[in-house]
């Protein structure tokens, strides 16, 4: 057994004999992380927020005494403080790959938004370097798995009652998005969820992506491919398209319908919307994606948390990290060129 593998099975124990109460410190409290040591602090089971670290010193204060926590602006000496169980990443996708494979190297259970990592490669370095400590300690954070419509669609399609599936039709649309944003993001950061839950739902890898550009919106900022059109397709000869629309300006809306041989499914209707503009609509729209998915990121918090004191990941792994990576890699790709692009899981 690696040292790391024991220093993991010591967090559960330790846990336990405190009564069950986690110590959490969440790196990088922007708008995601505040999200969560909020969760963390009012809404999560067995868990307290006890550091949290960010590169902006003034947020990393702010954020530590709205909570009453300690501020540790060295994500790395939170990682390896003595008195932190594990670790929720919530910083850019960039600082991911160092990050995670510090919480490796020191057995520290960790919880890791998308993406795990910016590149294929990086992330089957993250899913190799798991393997050789002989235990999970990496979950990355596909909150949809999580949503209750996502489950419910799932348990249809385990069951065949509708047939094999054909066909899944996605779309992802955002009110607005950051100025930092560009055409690769809308691939790497939005459509990175429905390959996720492509995968999630029909239970097959994806082999190839194709991204089309249609004209893009008058209200997309200038330059950025906005909206884009991907088309996925599975091992098992599946089709999956994503509309991806992140300057929808209307509201923010995930929607996905399943159609197998013996009928049809949907998921994300909300309340009999009928009319999707500025001028109104039926029903009610979120704002963004945690109004949306709020109830999805509770119930994945507490999970991983419960998960965590019993030594084990109960969610998404390292290498659904990986394997969304290397889909995204293509996509990028596919929408440089024009191509088809081949999926490389090696």
């Amino acid at each position: 057994m690696s040292t790391a593998t024991t220093t993991a099975t010591a967090t559960a124990t330790a846990a336990a004999s405190r009564g069950g109460d986690l110590r959490v410190a969440v790196l990088g409290v922007g708008v995601m992380g505040q999200d969560h040591a909020r969760r963390l602090s009012t809404r999560t089971a067995g868990a307290r927020l006890v550091a949290v670290s960010d590169v902006d010193a003034a947020r990393t204060r702010a954020v530590a005494d709205e909570f009453g926590v300690r501020a540790v602006h060295d994500p790395f000496a939170a990682i390896t403080d003595p008195d932190v169980d594990a670790v929720v990443i919530a910083t850019p996708g960039f600082a991911h790959e160092e990050q995670v494979l510090a919480c490796l190297e020191h057995g520290v259970p960790v919880l890791c938004e998308k993406p795990l990592t910016t590149s294929a490669e990086t992330s089957l370095r993250i899913v190799r370097a798991e393997r050789e400590l002989g235990q999970q300690l990496v979950q990355v954070g596909f909150m949809r798995r999580f949503d209750a419509e996502y489950q419910q669609l799932r348990a249809l399609v385990a069951s065949g009652e509708l047939g094999r599936p054909l066909f899944l039709h996605c779309i992802h649309r955002n009110a607005s998005i950051p100025p930092h944003f560009t055409s690769e993001m809308l691939v790497l950061d939005s459509v990175v969820h429905e390959v996720d839950a492509a995968r999630y739902l029909l239970g097959e890898e994806i082999t190839a992506v194709t991204v089309l550009r249609p004209r893009a919106s008058s209200e997309a900022p200038e330059g950025l491919q906005d909206p884009q059109f991907v088309l996925l397709e599975t091992a098992g000869g599946a089709l999956v398209d994503v509309e991806v629309f992140v300057n929808a300006r209307y509201g923010y809306e995930v929607r996905t319908e399943l159609v197998a041989e013996r009928g049809t499914a949907q998921i994300g209707l909300g309340v009999d919307l009928v009319r999707r503009s500025a001028a109104g609509w039926g029903g009610s729209i979120p704002r963004d994606f945690r109004e949306r998915f709020g109830a999805a990121y509770d119930t994945e918090v507490q999970r991983w948390v419960d998960a965590v004191r019993r030594g084990t990941v109960d969610g998404p792994s390292a290498w659904d990290g990986y394997a969304a990576a290397a889909v995204c890699a293509a996509g990028v790709e596919s929408l440089r060129t024009g191509r088809r692009v081949e999926v490389d899981l090696s």
